[in-house]
């Protein structure tokens, strides 16, 4: 890893079609560079970003690429076939080829589906993701994972689709909610949990994971690289990064996408880490930690819902194997494994764990 100049930071992602993730302040400049030589672009964006999208749009037209913006919902709202078909409608209209390019603008939502909808136009386009939050920039944007929401859960329809490049610009992140901050650090939180012990040192230190943060993205990015790079398609070592995600995934569902992802995460992290405690994978004092530090990061640890509900809704998950109940969980900190079917007595003493009791 190296960068041009000292703040910024350079992640190499390995695989049948290696890229890039720039990490820094002014990392979007290097768009024009990426694209260099395309004859069309499309910048897709969500009506909050149209002043990002427009400076994109503006720098690749100064670069000779043809670039219009189309404009997509905010949020998971984005992730629908309905306005995945009004895009590929613009598609059509602005005569998109496979010689030309999709630039992704926005959050984690827009980034899934610009990836998406670059997989599947003509089979397969050129995308460029310009992630705008922190979860978009350690999680959402990076590995080729695409994907839209259906009625039956998340991110069931989709395509693995690696990008052309990354562009991590964190001089974005100051504009960005204190909300919305926190909600990423979940996913950088997690790489910490499952492969970078360093990660939590650095957040135990200062929790509100301002002053380190390009330190944060580059350490949580190399995680994902790494095992991105050896299992593109989620069949082994990538399904490590799912910490987390197997509760997390169906507190969303459950409260239609109301909590932000990195919430449901949170509470997953924690949810997991009691698993394994139950399981005799991990120490009290390991479990401790995650419901100390996720706490200590202001995200919740704690959520009261319909468990039966939560059950059936994780049996539909996109990384269930048939009926199986599959969670990725810790047999020690930063040592990963899966544990399918467990007993049915530590799934209920976990939940007990994170919903106060209440069931």
């Amino acid at each position: 890893m190296s960068g041009d100049r000292a703040t910024s930071r350079r992640v190499r992602v390995q695989g049948d079609r290696p890229y890039e993730v720039v990490i820094g302040p002014g990392a979007q400049l290097e768009l024009a560079l990426v694209l260099d030589g395309t004859p069309r672009a499309v910048v897709v964006h969500a009506p909050p970003l149209a002043a990002l999208a427009g400076a994109a749009v503006e720098t690749l037209q100064t670069a000779g690429v043809a670039a219009e913006a189309v404009v997509v919902p905010d949020g998971e709202a984005a992730k629908t076939a309905e306005v995945a078909a009004r895009a590929w409608d613009e598609f059509g209209r602005l005569g998109l080829t496979r010689s030309d390019a999709v630039v992704g603008v926005g959050g984690g939502a827009v980034t899934d589906l610009a990836g998406f909808l670059a997989a599947t136009w003509v089979r397969g386009v050129r995308v460029v993701q310009l992630p705008t939050s922190l979860l978009g920039m350690v999680d959402a944007a990076v590995g080729g994972k695409t994907g839209i929401n259906t009625a039956a859960g998340k991110n069931l329809v989709g395509a693995f689709h690696p990008p052309a490049a990354v562009l991590a610009d964190t001089d974005v992140l100051a504009g960005l909610p204190e909300a919305e901050f926190r909600a990423g650090l979940a996913e950088v939180v997690k790489c910490g949990f499952i492969a970078d012990g360093t990660i939590l040192d650095l957040l135990e230190a200062d929790p509100t994971g301002r002053r380190d943060t390009v330190e944060l993205i580059e350490r949580a990015v190399q995680v994902k690289a790494d095992a991105v790079g050896e299992d593109l398609f989620d069949t082994g070592r990538r399904e490590f990064l799912n910490y987390g995600h197997t509760l997390g995934h169906a507190i969303e569902r459950v409260e239609d996408f109301g909590w932000r992802h990195g919430e449901a995460v949170a509470v997953g992290l924690v949810f997991a880490a009691e698993l394994a405690g139950q399981a005799g994978l991990l120490s009290r004092a390991e479990v401790d930690r995650h419901r100390d530090l996720v706490g200590a990061l202001g995200l919740p640890t704690r959520y009261a819902g319909d468990w039966a509900r939560l059950q059936a809704v994780m049996r539909l998950d996109k990384k269930a194997r048939g009926a199986s109940l599959r969670f990725v969980v810790l047999d020690g900190l930063g040592n990963p494994r899966i544990l399918a079917d467990p007993d049915q007595a530590w799934l209920d003493a976990a939940w007990a764990a994170v919903s106060g009791g209440r069931s």
